[in-house]
């Protein structure tokens, strides 16, 4: 691998000690950004026979965790008929499933109020997320 990586910094025309900061600069500033997300959640408040619940577990579900939405605020599932967690804040009451409640540092920054489908539930959670900062807004906004 050194010998590889000799050879790379030679063809570009640097020196190892320019590549060397090059790559833990890119480590550092990728560490630093996810940092920055790691204290948002998207907090599903959902309760046993919910139809709406059911088909956001269907359509969603399988690929939430996977998309930048996902990794930047994870999935928390809340049953609507249990105590509210200690650590989250919310804004308003819960009365209705599934709510989705995007969190940063425990406290409410917005919430999506039932399951309408996946293209408005992609669409209104980015606007949410690009509000918050937690994903980048479109170039050219």
């Amino acid at each position: 691998m050194h010998i590889f990586t000799l050879c790379y910094a030679k063809s570009i025309g640097i020196s190892m000690t320019q590549l060397r900061l090059f790559l833990l600069s890119l480590l550092t500033s990728t560490l630093l950004a996810g940092a920055a997300f790691a204290d948002a959640t998207l907090v599903m408040i959902e309760e046993k026979g919910c139809v709406w619940c059911a088909r956001w577990n269907e359509q969603i579900a399988p690929i939430y965790p996977k998309t930048d939405a996902g990794k930047n605020a994870p999935l928390r599932r809340v049953d609507i008929a249990d105590e509210r967690p200690s650590d989250l804040t919310f804004a308003r009451g819960l009365h209705f499933t599934p709510t989705f409640v995007l969190m940063k540092d425990g406290e409410e920054i917005s919430r999506i109020e039932g399951y309408p489908g996946e293209d408005f539930f992609w669409g209104v959670l980015e606007k949410m997320m690009m509000d918050a900062k937690l994903l980048p807004s479109p170039k050219g906004s």
